[in-house]
């Protein structure tokens, strides 16, 4: 049996308590001096499919154009003050365009019921948590899917699977001429509720009929797009 310096006996289970607080304060050393807490994470909005579109099908004004519908959009629910970004890719002639994964920042993002989308862009584009029950507009509000009339499910995107844009530029258009187009032209287009076709893909489930907003609709469109905070 151990003796402490008075004499006294040290059972063993003092012991254990003994080195579960050294343990303790050696893997904590900064908050044991400190006494600081962890911040808690920031569960607010940060990610939404835009309730309504343009109104001109494919042309969204360009990223420009549909950045700024993003930042309207969440600062008429009280999610202003953040940098939004709209999730489209364009295409150019002999190089890659700019890619929607390169402008939506590195995450975490949650949706308007505080719910986690995706911890990064690795995570967003291998296993996101994007379902109908999730891929919520910014008012907290579902969004049509198969099933549902009319279907909304085609969101525009303009890129492929791993969110990088188009490269090189193919004969096809993919993102209704940089989404400057309401006629003519073509977007890729992913399925938020995960369903139709056999096709899953959230962001490159197949390309629209055209980028007049009745082609859109054609195949369960409505010219929606997903906004991300990039701050």
């Amino acid at each position: 049996m151990l003796q402490s310096d008075g004499g006294y006996p040290i059972i063993k289970d003092e012991i254990d308590m003994i080195r579960h607080f050294m343990m303790v304060a050696a893997v904590f050393p900064a908050l044991a001096l400190s006494g600081q807490t962890p911040l808690a994470q920031d569960t607010s909005m940060s990610f939404f499919i835009t309730s309504v579109g343009s109104g001109n099908g494919g042309d969204l004004g360009g990223l420009a154009g549909a950045d700024a519908h993003c930042a309207a959009l969440a600062e008429a629910v009280g999610a202003g003050g953040k940098t939004w970004r709209a999730y489209l890719s364009t295409q150019e002639e002999g190089k890659r365009g700019i890619s929607a994964r390169d402008r939506i920042g590195s995450g975490p993002w949650y949706n308007a019921k505080g719910v986690l989308i995706a911890q990064d862009v690795d995570q967003l584009h291998i296993n996101p948590n994007i379902f109908k029950s999730t891929a919520l507009d910014e008012t907290g509000a579902l969004i049509n899917g198969r099933g549902d009339i009319p279907n909304k499910h085609d969101i525009l995107t303009g890129t492929m699977t791993d969110g990088t844009a188009y490269f090189p530029r193919e004969d096809a258009d993919r993102t209704c001429s940089n989404w400057t187009s309401s006629a003519e032209g073509s977007a890729t287009v992913g399925h938020h509720d995960r369903h139709g076709g056999g096709n899953v893909s959230w962001n490159a489930a197949h390309n629209s009929r055209g980028c007049a907003l009745e082609d859109l609709a054609k195949t369960g469109g409505a010219g929606l797009y997903m906004c991300f905070a990039a701050n």
